[in-house]
C-alpha cells in the first residue's frame, strides 16, 4: 500500500493512508476476524467535534476557582498554550500548598490509545506523582468492580485467573460443555487494550462446536454468544444468576455429584457453603424448584445442567456483565463455588474462568518478554477509592466508607484532573455526576474532541489522536509489537498527552520539568522504552532488531510462553507446594476473612440476595445497558461504524416484539425511556433475540441534555445516554463495584417532534483578545 503506516489500536492493528474521502482503513493482514470499528476512525481527524486549541470556560477564567456549576453549553474562551499552561502551574501550586496530594483526584482511563508511551492514564499519573508526589487514585475498574477485588481472598490473582489459565486453545481442542454465564459476545473480544494483531475467538468456539461441544448461554439476550454457533439459550430473568448457580450446587450435593477429593484437597469452607444450600436461609433450600420462581428457568432444566457440568469436560465462565449489578460479588463467588464442587479447576480448558470473552487478552498465551511501559513514579498519597464511588467522593468529603474491610473517610477533592476517559459514559446517574463536578474548584480534561466531559470542564486541553504521533502498539497477551507510525501532523493546535504535560511542568519549573521529562524528547522516550524488549529478545535468541530497523518493519513477532493452565494448574500438581495467593493458600469457598469484615450484604460465603431495585408497576421494564457493539465505550460515537447502528439518529432500543406490540411501537420509531434518575430518547428495534420484560440500550451514546418537555426528569438526554437511568450506588459494602448493567424503566412512545441532535456540536468558543482568532 502506497503512502500508507502501520498502526495499532484496541481494536486491531492496521495500515491507514489519506484517501480521497477520509482515511483508508485497512486492517492487519494477519487478523482473521477484523473489527469494523477500525472504520470510525475514517473522518475522526478532521471531525467537527475536535478540540482544536487550548480552552478555557468563561466563567473560571473571569472568576477563578472555585465549587460552581458546570453546565454543558456554557461558553468557552481559547487561548494560547503558554496562557493554559501559566494558568494550570497556578493552580497546581494553589492546591498542593493549601491541600497536598489529598486535594486532587487522578481520573483517568487506559482505553484512550493503544499506545504504551503517549497512554494516557500513564501519562497523566506519571504528571501527578512528579508535581503534586502523588493522587488520591481510583481502584479496580467499572468494568470489574466486584470481582477484581474479590477473587484474590478466593482463588488468586485477578489477572493471571483472567488472563493466563483457560485458553481459547484449550477449549477448541478439550472442553465439552460450556456454562456461560452473560455470554461471550465477539463486540466485546473485538477489544482489547494495547492493540489485537488477531481475533481468534470466534474461530476458537467453532472449532469447539464442531467437535460436538455445547454452549449454554444463561443471558436475557441470545446473542450474548454467536448466533452462527449451536446454543442452548436460558433467558435468566436480570440479576437472578446466583441464584440458578445456588441451585444447581443443590442438585450436586443432593445427588452425590460433587468431587469429595477435590473439595477436601484444595478448597476450605465447603461445609458451610453444604449446610446454607439445604437451610431455610433465604428463603429456603436452594432447590431446583425455588430457582424456577426466581430465575424463570424451568426446574427440570436446571437439574439437567448440574448433571451435565459434571459428567462432562466443562468449563463455566462469567462475565463481567453479570456482576456489575447490586450484589454483584455473589454470582462470581457462587460460580467458582460450583466449578469447585465439579473437581476440574485446573485441567486444561476445564474448571472456572472469570471474563473469558469479555475482551480480546483474555484466554491468550503469555508473551515471553517484557513489552515498553511508561514508569509512572510511586504514588505516595494513602487516599484511594473504588473507580464507581467518584460521585460519592465528591459530594461527601470527609465521610467514612469502608472498601474490601479498610475504613476511611472521603478526601476533599479541590482539582479534579482527566485524560484517557469519558465520565459521562463511564459512571451512572448522569445528573448526580453533574452536580457531584460541581462541587471542585477546578475540573481539567485534557480531550481530542468535545465530549460532555470536556464540556464540562473547566480547563480543556486539545490532545492529538494516535494517528498524529509515533508510539508502540503492545500488551502481555499478544504476540506482536506494533510500530505505530505517525501519518500525520496534529490538527491545529493539538498536542501529545506528553507534550501538553510537559508544558505544564515547564511552567512549573526546573525541577518538576527535569523529574517528568528526565530530559528527553518523545522520540527519546521511544527508543529507551524499546531496549527492554529488543535486550530480552536478543537474550533468548529471537529475532531482536534495533529500533531503526523496526520501526521500518512496522513490526515484529514476540514468542509466548507455553500454553497452560498457569497458576491452577501448578496448585492442583502440588497444592502444598505452589499454594495459592488466598489467606489459606486453598480455593475458599467460606472467606473467614471476608466474613470477620462484618458487612450484612456480603456475608463470607455465596448467598442469594434479591436485587432490590428490580421492575415495578410504574417502571415495569428491566433495561440491560450493557457494551456497545460499534465502539469501544463512548470513543468516537460520530464514526460510520456507529452512525450506521442509530435508529432516527439516536442509540438504538432493542425490545422484544410482544413488548413493543403492547407499546404500540414499530421499528424505526422514537422511544421515551424514563425513571427516577431521567429520561432519554432511543430508536426502536424489535427483536425476539431479546427476553420479554427486557429492553436493551447499550452504553456509549454521547450524552446530550436538553429540556425536558414533560418537565418531569431531572436529566433529558435526546441522544439515548443509558447512563442517565442508570444507579449510582455501589454493588455492595464490601467492593462498591459499578452497578450500571441493570436498571428498570417505563416505556412509551415519542410522538412530538424529534429534538435537534447537537452531541457532537462544539460547546460557544470565542478566542482570547491576547490569541489569535482560530483557523479551522
Amino acid at each position: 500500500m502506497s503512502d500508507s503506516i502501520v498502526h495499532s489500536s484496541h481494536w486491531g492493528a492496521f495500515h491507514a493512508r489519506r484517501g480521497g474521502d477520509g482515511l483508508d482503513i485497512t486492517p492487519h493482514p494477519g487478523d482473521r476476524a477484523p473489527s469494523k470499528i477500525l472504520q470510525n476512525m475514517r473522518h475522526a481527524l478532521d471531525h467537527p467535534a475536535r478540540v482544536l486549541r487550548p480552552s478555557v470556560r468563561e466563567s473560571w477564567l473571569r472568576h477563578g476557582p472555585g465549587p460552581r456549576a458546570r453546565p454543558i453549553g456554557d461558553p468557552f474562551v481559547e487561548v494560547g498554550w503558554d496562557t493554559v499552561a501559566d494558568l494550570l502551574a497556578g493552580e497546581v501550586r494553589r492546591v498542593r500548598d493549601a491541600h497536598g496530594p489529598r486535594g486532587v483526584y487522578g481520573g483517568s482511563y487506559g482505553w484512550a490509545s493503544a499506545g504504551r508511551f503517549h497512554h494516557a492514564q500513564s501519562q497523566i499519573h506519571r504528571f501527578l506523582n512528579t508535581v503534586f508526589g502523588g493522587y488520591v487514585s481510583g481502584l479496580s475498574s467499572y468494568s470489574a468492580g466486584a470481582a477484581s477485588p474479590l477473587l484474590p481472598r478466593l482463588i488468586g490473582s485477578f489477572s493471571e485467573l483472567s488472563r493466563n489459565t483457560v485458553s481459547w486453545k484449550q477449549i477448541a481442542a478439550h472442553t465439552e460443555l460450556i456454562i456461560s454465564f452473560g455470554g461471550m459476545p465477539l463486540r466485546n473480544s473485538a477489544i482489547g487494550n494495547g492493540g489485537v494483531s488477531d481475533h481468534v475467538e470466534h474461530g476458537s468456539m467453532s472449532e469447539m462446536a464442531a467437535r460436538g461441544g455445547v454452549f449454554h448461554l444463561v443471558s436475557p439476550i441470545r446473542d450474548d454468544l454467536p448466533e452462527d454457533i449451536d446454543v442452548v439459550w436460558h433467558p435468566i430473568r436480570p440479576g437472578t444468576d446466583t441464584a440458578l448457580i445456588l441451585a444447581m450446587a443443590y442438585v450436586l450435593q443432593d445427588e452425590g455429584l460433587e468431587d469429595p477429593a477435590f473439595l477436601e484437597t484444595y478448597c476450605v469452607g465447603y461445609e458451610r457453603f453444604r449446610e446454607y444450600l439445604s437451610s431455610d436461609a433465604d428463603e429456603g433450600p436452594k432447590t431446583p424448584t425455588w430457582a424456577e420462581r426466581i430465575t424463570g428457568i424451568p426446574a427440570d432444566e436446571i437439574a439437567r445442567l448440574a448433571r451435565d457440568l459434571a459428567r462432562k469436560r466443562s468449563l463455566i465462565t462469567v462475565a463481567h456483565a453479570v456482576q456489575r449489578a447490586e450484589y454483584g460479588e455473589q454470582p462470581v463467588w457462587a460460580a467458582m463455588a460450583l466449578a469447585a464442587m465439579v473437581g476440574q479447576i485446573g485441567l486444561p480448558g476445564r474448571g472456572f474462568i472469570y471474563a473469558l470473552g469479555s475482551f480480546a487478552h483474555t484466554g491468550r498465551q503469555k508473551v515471553a518478554v517484557p513489552i515498553p511501559v511508561l514508569p509512572q513514579g510511586k504514588n505516595l498519597c494513602d487516599a484511594c477509592i473504588p473507580v464507581a464511588a467518584i460521585s460519592d467522593m465528591l459530594l461527601n468529603p470527609g465521610k467514612p466508607h469502608s472498601f474490601m474491610g479498610i475504613p476511611q473517610n472521603y478526601p476533599d477533592i479541590r482539582l479534579l484532573w482527566w485524560a484517557g476517559g469519558n465520565p459521562f459514559h463511564h459512571h451512572q446517574d448522569l445528573y448526580r455526576l453533574s452536580r457531584a463536578i460541581g462541587r471542585v474548584d477546578t475540573f481539567v480534561v485534557q480531550e481530542q474532541v468535545w465530549t460532555a466531559s470536556a464540556k464540562s470542564a473547566d480547563i480543556v486541553l486539545p490532545i492529538s489522536f494516535s494517528l498524529e504521533r509515533s508510539d508502540f502498539g503492545a500488551t502481555r497477551n499478544d504476540p506482536r509489537l506494533f510500530a505505530m507510525q505517525q501519518l500525520c501532523s496534529p490538527k491545529g493546535e493539538a498536542r501529545s498527552d506528553y507534550d501538553a504535560l510537559s508544558a505544564v511542568t515547564a511552567a512549573l519549573g526546573p525541577r518538576e520539568h527535569a523529574s517528568f521529562t528526565e530530559g528527553r524528547s518523545a522520540e527519546d522516550w521511544l527508543r529507551h522504552l524499546f531496549e527492554p524488549t529488543r535486550a530480552a529478545l536478543d537474550a533468548l535468541g529471537e529475532d531482536a532488531p534495533d529500533f531503526d530497523e523496526f520501526w521500518q518493519r512496522g513490526w515484529i513477532d514476540l514468542p509466548c510462553r507455553p500454553d497452560s493452565v498457569g497458576f491452577l494448574e501448578d496448585f492442583r500438581k502440588d497444592p502444598t507446594g505452589q499454594p495459592l495467593g488466598t489467606p489459606s493458600g486453598k480455593i475458599e469457598i467460606f472467606s473467614q476473612e471476608i466474613a470477620a469484615y462484618g458487612y450484612d450484604d456480603a456475608p463470607g460465603l455465596p448467598v442469594w440476595r434479591p436485587h432490590q431495585r428490580g421492575p415495578t408497576a410504574d417502571y415495569p421494564f428491566v433495561l440491560i445497558a450493557n457494551a456497545p457493539a460499534a465502539r469501544l465505550h463512548s470513543q468516537l460515537d460520530f464514526g460510520e461504524t456507529s452512525a450506521a447502528t442509530k435508529v432516527a439518529g439516536r442509540e438504538k432500543l432493542r425490545i422484544n416484539p410482544a413488548d413493543a406490540a403492547k407499546l404500540g411501537l414499530k421499528n424505526g420509531e422514537i422511544a421515551r425511556l424514563e425513571n427516577d434518575r431521567g429520561a432519554c430518547l432511543a430508536g426502536v428495534e424489535m427483536s425476539d433475540l431479546v427476553r420479554p420484560g427486557v429492553v436493551q440500550l447499550q452504553t456509549g451514546a454521547w450524552f446530550d441534555p436538553q429540556p425536558d418537555p414533560d418537565r418531569t426528569a431531572p436529566v433529558f438526554c435526546v441522544h439515548g445516554n443509558a447512563n442517565v437511568l442508570t444507579y449510582d450506588k455501589g454493588t455492595s459494602q464490601l467492593t462498591h463495584g459499578c452497578t450500571g448493567q441493570i436498571g428498570r424503566v417505563a416505556i412509551r412512545k415519542w410522538t412530538g417532534r424529534a429534538p435537534p441532535l447537537r452531541a457532537f456540536d462544539p460547546p460557544p468558543l470565542t478566542s482570547s483578545p491576547s490569541t489569535e482568532p482560530r483557523h479551522d
